[in-house]
């Protein structure tokens, strides 16, 4: 898939930049560990599976993987289509990504929030999404040890964004991130040209909802903000039936070994 961002990961990036701090400090017990990174201002969209236990209880093993590498494929390929932003990582059932003026977005708040409106008006295998975005200064660095580094974003604007995929609102953030928007300018009809050049307007709709008080665990009181759809979802197929046909596929074809 196509990515607009001229960094492929935050490593590349970070390896393209000068770094904040590059340090070595002392666990207490006379080992010492790196400490790598660089302070940015970004924007983190937080997306996992709604129900994720239950819908999968009944699958197996390889069903599951199935449906969580449909889902990973399905929100990276909306998160990239049009704008520039990394993939952080992906987490059980859950996906990170991250905007940023560094990485080449003119707002990043705003692109975050329009790919979330697309992931919910594309959702045709009928996963129900949560999203959550969140603001701020954060850090990318690397973490780990000598034998295995990881590179990722810190910081509290990833906890806030992770809680705010817990409220009563398919996409959440922080109220104070809306400030003077106008819906039209957040919420544009979605137009799209087919390949036969005519343009295809899609029957999808927001509403927006009042700010609320939510009372995060170990953070407390935000004020936020949320959107949810109003059309509904008519689709032929859901995540699980897709499984299902995918699994008949590999059966078919002999492609599971093992009896796994």
């Amino acid at each position: 898939m196509k990515s607009y961002c001229k960094y492929k990961s935050l490593e590349d990036y970070l390896s393209a930049n000068p770094l904040d701090i590059d340090v070595s400090l002392d666990d207490g017990g006379g080992v010492s560990f790196p400490l790598k990174g660089r302070k940015i201002n970004a924007t983190i969209l937080f997306i996992d599976i709604v129900n994720f236990s239950g819908r999968t209880k009944n699958l197996s093993p390889i069903e599951t993987l199935i449906f969580v590498n449909n889902f990973f494929t399905w929100i990276t390929a909306e998160a990239l289509i049009s704008s520039p932003c990394i993939v952080d990582k992906y987490i059980g059932d859950e996906i990170m990504v991250i905007f940023s003026t560094e990485f080449g977005n003119k707002n990043p708040f705003v692109e975050a929030l329009k790919s979330a409106i697309r992931i919910l008006a594309f959702d045709y295998l009928c996963y129900f999404p949560h999203i959550g975005i969140s603001s701020g200064d954060v850090i990318i660095g690397y973490v780990g040890t000598p034998k295995r580094f990881n590179c990722s974003v810190f910081g509290y604007p990833v906890t806030l964004a992770k809680r705010c995929t817990s409220v009563n609102s398919q996409i959440a953030f922080p109220d104070e991130l809306w400030k003077n928007y106008s819906f039209e300018q957040i919420c544009p009809k979605l137009e799209f040209k087919k390949p036969n050049g005519s343009i295809y307007k899609h029957n999808f709709n927001v509403k927006i909802k009042e700010p609320w008080i939510e009372d995060f665990k170990n953070i407390g009181k935000v004020k936020v903000r949320g959107l949810n759809r109003e059309s509904m979802i008519f689709s032929s197929i859901t995540a699980e039936n897709r499984v299902k046909q995918n699994m008949k596929y590999l059966l078919e074809k002999g492609f599971i070994k093992n009896n796994i």
